[in-house]
C-alpha cells in the first residue's frame, strides 16, 4: 500500500544581524576602493561584521530562537536542527549540535550541512523529505555565516562583498495544496575552483606557511563567479517551476541569493519577472551566504510583501558550483 506523502510547509522565521554596521565609507579608510566603485559594481552599500567574540553559533541560536517564537514552538517539539554554513564554530562538534544544546532541543538530531550560499535551499529539500514521509514532525532550519571571519581586508575584491548574518525557518505538515510544491537542487563540481578557501582541511593542513599565504581567507575568479550566476539563476527558477507543474506568470514573489544587483536584475530580466517581485536588501547586508535567502525572507514577510497563499520562488547559487531553487504557495 502506498504511503501518502505529507504536504509541508515554512511556519516560521526568524533572523539575527550583528549590531556593528561597516559602510562602503569605512572600507575607504581599509582598502584601496570606494563608496561609488563598490556600489556601481554590486549594490551594496554596506554590510554587518561581527565581534571577535561572536560566533556563528551565537547567530545561529538567536535567529531559532526567533523562529520558534513566530512559529509557536517549543525547544522539545523539535525532531532535527539542520544549520547550513560554509563557517562553522569549528570542524566539530557541529554548529547545529551547539545551537541544539543553546536551545534546548533535547528529542532533535542535529547536523550541518555545507552548500554555501544554496545552503539553506538544500537545507529545506532534506527537511521537507523528512517531514512529509513521517520521519520528522518539526525541522530547524538555519542558514548562518560569519563571512567576516575569512575575509581577507587587503583584497577589495573580496572583502566588500561579505557580510555576516543568520536566518532561520520551522517547518511542518501544513494544509493539503499548500507548502513546499518542488525543490530542485545542483552542481557544476568541475567549476568548484573558482570560489574556495583553499586551507584548513585535510587537502592543505593548516599551517605557519598556508597562514601566511592568505589560504585561510577566501579566493574567488569573479568574472566566472558572476557568468555561472547569470545563467543559474533563471535557469534553476524555470526548472523548478516546470517540475511544479506551474508556468512564470503563476509566480507572485521570488527571494533570490543577495550577491550582486547585477545579477538579481539579469535574473528578473531574462525571466521577465517586474523587478517589483524580486526581493533585494543586498544594499544593507551584502551577501551573507546560506544567511541570505532566510534573513530576505524573514525580512519580505515582515513587510507584508507575502501573503497567504501566494506562488513564492527562493534560488540561489554558490561555491561549490552549487545551485538550488524550491516553490512554495504559501500557508
Amino acid at each position: 500500500m502506498t504511503k501518502k506523502l505529507k504536504p509541508v510547509g515554512i511556519v516560521g522565521t526568524g533572523r539575527c544581524l550583528p549590531d556593528r554596521i561597516l559602510s562602503n565609507y569605512d572600507l575607504e579608510r581599509i582598502v584601496d576602493t570606494s563608496d561609488e566603485w563598490i556600489r556601481t559594481r554590486t549594490g551594496i552599500s554596506e554590510r554587518r561584521v561581527s565581534n571577535t567574540d561572536t560566533a556563528t553559533s551565537d547567530l545561529a541560536t538567536t535567529a531559532a530562537k526567533r523562529a520558534m517564537e513566530d512559529a509557536g514552538v517549543k525547544p522539545e517539539e523539535i525532531d532535527m536542527i539542520i544549520v547550513a554554513t560554509v563557517t562553522p564554530d569549528m570542524a566539530f562538534p557541529s554548529t547545529a549540535c551547539i545551537v541544539q544544546s543553546n536551545i534546548g532541543a533535547e528529542n532533535a538530531a542535529a547536523y550541518d550541512i555545507e552548500a554555501a550560499c544554496t545552503g539553506f535551499i538544500y537545507g529545506l529539500s532534506i527537511a521537507e523529505k523528512f517531514i512529509t514521509t513521517g520521519d520528522a514532525g518539526t525541522v530547524l532550519i538555519i542558514g548562518a555565516e560569519t563571512l567576516s571571519k575569512i575575509c581577507n581586508w587587503k583584497d577589495r575584491n573580496t572583502c566588500v562583498l561579505f557580510g555576516d548574518g543568520a536566518g532561520a525557518a520551522i517547518l511542518r505538515e501544513v494544509k493539503e495544496g499548500e507548502g513546499i510544491l518542488a525543490c530542485a537542487l545542483g552542481a557544476e563540481g568541475w567549476k568548484g575552483q573558482v570560489l574556495t578557501l583553499p586551507a584548513g582541511g585535510s587537502r592543505m593542513p593548516a599551517s605557519v606557511e598556508t597562514i601566511n599565504e592568505g589560504k585561510h581567507f577566501i579566493h574567488m575568479d569573479g568574472g566566472e563567479v558572476y557568468k555561472f550566476a547569470v545563467g543559474i539563476m533563471p535557469k534553476a527558477t524555470i526548472k523548478v517551476i516546470e517540475k511544479a507543474g506551474l508556468a512564470l506568470g503563476d509566480i507572485d514573489f521570488v527571494v533570490p541569493h543577495q550577491a550582486n544587483i547585477r545579477i538579481v536584475e539579469s535574473a528578473a530580466k531574462r525571466l521577465r519577472l517586474d523587478s517589483k517581485k524580486m526581493y533585494v536588501n543586498l544594499d544593507k547586508y551584502g551577501n551573507m551566504s546560506s544567511a541570505s535567502v532566510p534573513v530576505a525572507l524573514d525580512e519580505a514577510l515582515e513587510q507584508g510583501l507575502i501573503r497567504k497563499g501566494d506562488c513564492v520562488v527562493l534560488v540561489g547559487f554558490g561555491a561549490g558550483l552549487t545551485w538550488g531553487s524550491c516553490v512554495m504557495k504559501w500557508c
